[in-house]
């Protein structure tokens, strides 16, 4: 049988996964005694971990929700991204206002509590990352909270919303809550416009439930991120294929903007499948990044940079048919 911290330490972390153990399988997986469990069992629940028991035919152990926040057992890995995530948020990469100061308090509080090797782990790779702080207005936690109340009892919502043009008050039916572009977007049926809209958080002002119940509608797509992302960039015209003479983290770097997606061949290329709406604007990104390449696809967009080549050449006196002067 296993040391009683070591012992206890496991049944934790056990119990932490919420299934129902009955008590033959959690003796057996705690590797203690049925006598040993029950004792450790009062222990835990002594320190604040709220377990629940059940006699009889299909008697188990769980471990519930409770009254106060007991202490968590948590793996290494666990631990680590915990860490991150909350320097990630306290930097406002959650995309929510979230108190700086308590997102730091509770980073500090976990690190201190870490094993000196896995404490020294964390602290190597929080010195190797840099987490820089969102430009992007950040919309309230408790506009993210209301919205996804209502959208758990399927209650219709009103708010005063401020768009391009000038401010209104719309009324809708509120089905998801959408993160793309490192902004939050509500994603509803808009009952005045009839169709679906897509809402940012921060533009919501007012935000009241009006506790209307309303039928859930079938969605326009599985993959809402994907059907946003489409909405937002448009049409798609020319679907252009490079190979960047650069790795992916470089040309990502240099592009002026990246209009597709880079994927690595090796140290020193990359494969980039741009989707743009013209050839003259990715050909100025090109020039702007000053990056080696070669155009896989389509044989239209070479064509088009031979023609402004031989175009740009003739303005400095050199003709390409002629020859050089």
């Amino acid at each position: 049988m296993p040391a009683p911290r070591e012992r206890m330490l496991r049944l934790l972390s056990l119990l932490q996964t919420g299934r129902r153990w009955s008590a033959d399988e959690l003796a057996s997986a705690a590797d203690a005694t049925p006598r040993t469990l029950r004792r450790d069992i009062e222990h835990l629940r002594a320190l604040g971990y709220p377990v629940e028991s059940a006699r009889g035919p299909g008697g188990h152990y769980r471990l519930v929700a409770g009254a106060a926040l007991p202490p968590l057992m948590l793996e290494d890995d666990e631990a680590v991204a915990a860490v991150l995530g909350l320097k990630l948020a306290a930097a406002g990469g959650a995309g929510l206002d979230f108190a700086t100061e308590a997102a730091e308090r509770a980073a500090t509080k976990l690190r201190r509590i870490l094993p000196a090797p896995l404490r020294r782990r964390t602290d190597e790779i929080l010195t190797a990352v840099e987490i820089g702080a969102t430009g992007h207005p950040q919309p309230s936690p408790a506009t993210l909270s209301e919205l996804a109340a209502a959208i758990a009892v399927h209650h219709r919502v009103v708010f005063d919303h401020t768009g391009r043009r000038e401010p209104s008050q719309r009324t809708v039916e509120p089905h998801r809550l959408v993160r793309l572009r490192q902004r939050w977007y509500l994603f509803a049926w808009d009952l005045d416009r009839h169709d679906w809209r897509a809402f940012r958080l921060d533009r919501i002002d007012g935000l009241r439930t009006t506790g209307e119940v309303f039928r859930p509608r079938t969605l326009p797509a599985d993959d809402l991120v994907a059907h946003l992302r489409e909405r937002f960039r448009g049409p798609i015209t020319h679907q252009v294929v490079l190979t960047l003479r650069t790795g992916a983290r470089d040309a990502a770097a240099r592009l002026h903007r990246v209009d597709g997606t880079l994927h690595p061949l090796d140290d020193h290329t990359c494969r980039y499948v741009a989707d743009v709406d013209s050839y003259e604007w990715l050909a100025t990104v090109l020039v702007l990044a000053d990056i080696e390449f070669t155009v896989d696809r389509p044989d239209a967009f070479g064509a088009y940079l031979a023609r402004t080549a031989r175009r740009l050449l003739r303005a400095t006196g050199h003709d390409p048919a002629a020859g050089t002067p």
